[in-house]
């Protein structure tokens, strides 16, 4: 690896890529291949998402989560295993896991606004009526991510030999999800379980996360060697990762990087941290099996055969979000 992923994520400019110029679109595609290769993780510039959305959208969720309790309540609905609204405080669990994360979310998904079959799978979005500014405000930046994503997935396709175009198709109205995070403040250390963490290590589970910058320091990534290595998008940067998904299709050709949320120093558990990622999935008939441009004597096939919604129901049982 080589010594500027070693301690910290390449940045790389989105504008490179849409330029018009072949040259500087061939290096973003080199530079995109090359971060996944190996630490999984880019910090990434010119992305489409605008400071004054970022900064309104963290003041609306901020406002709901302000609320008590029982009036976030009233926005989740379990029926849904966290599919659509509000997710209370420690019911997610990483993988392998029983205890729960120190953290509440919201779940914003897909918005079919024409006659795609694929409307009938989704549960209508929940919007909490408290904070009217919420559902606009949401679904703008749902988009701007969504289009980000689009052209990532187009770089890696071209890196991948694969048409420039074939991430398109099985993305376009997929079960992507905006999930604005609180964790939550805790004033007394003592009173939760001694391995309770913000959000322990996992991987994602879809094809690419697109993360606004948090409002706190905490996210770290584990590098291969076996250390965590802090995290960070400096302003007008978003961080953009593998999830799963998209290591299973390329049977780990593009690395999926377990990283966390760590707690802060004992004396700032009282305070908040806030965190916006766009989880983007593919429509649920996605084929994940393994492409076969990935597959040879040095990398033999490492996952059986599955769709993207059957993978999804697999890991939303391991989370604790689904009952079998």
């Amino acid at each position: 690896m080589s010594e500027k992923l070693v301690d910290r994520i390449p940045s790389l400019d989105l504008a490179d890529f849409l330029s018009g110029d072949p040259a500087r679109k061939q290096k973003f595609v080199d530079e995109i291949g090359e971060a996944y290769n190996t630490i999984g993780f880019i910090a990434l510039r010119n992305h489409g998402l605008s400071d004054e959305l970022s900064e309104k959208l963290y003041a609306t969720v901020k406002k709901f989560f302000a609320l008590p309790d029982e009036i976030k309540q009233k926005y989740e609905n379990p029926a849904l295993a966290g599919q659509r609204g509000y997710i209370g405080k420690g019911k997610e669990h990483a993988k392998g896991r029983n205890t729960g994360d120190l953290k509440e979310f919201y779940h914003v998904g897909q918005e079919v606004a024409d006659n795609d079959p694929i409307k009938e799978e989704y549960p209508e979005n929940i919007w909490p009526e408290e904070v009217p500014e919420f559902k606009e405000t949401a679904l703008t930046a749902y988009k701007a991510l969504e289009k980000a994503g689009k052209e990532v997935l187009r770089a890696l396709a071209i890196y991948l030999g694969l048409e420039e175009t074939y991430f398109d198709d099985k993305v376009h109205h997929g079960n992507s999800i905006l999930r604005p995070i609180h964790y939550f403040p805790i004033e007394d250390p003592d009173s939760v379980p001694a391995d309770a963490v913000r959000a322990a290590e996992h991987g994602d589970i879809n094809l690419i996360t697109l993360l606004m910058g948090a409002s706190a320091d905490g996210l770290q990534v584990l590098r291969r060697d076996g250390k965590w290595i802090p995290i960070t998008a400096l302003p007008e940067q978003i961080v953009v990762n593998v999830g799963d998904m998209l290591a299973r299709l390329t049977n780990n050709k593009l690395k999926s990087t377990i990283h966390r949320v760590v707690n802060p120093p004992r004396e700032l558990m009282h305070t908040s941290r806030y965190s916006i990622p766009f989880f983007m999935h593919p429509r649920s008939e996605m084929d994940l099996t393994c492409l076969e441009s990935c597959i040879d004597e040095q990398n033999p096939k490492s996952y059986p055969d599955a769709t993207a919604g059957e993978y999804l129901t697999e890991r939303l049982i391991e989370l604790g979000l689904l009952k079998k």
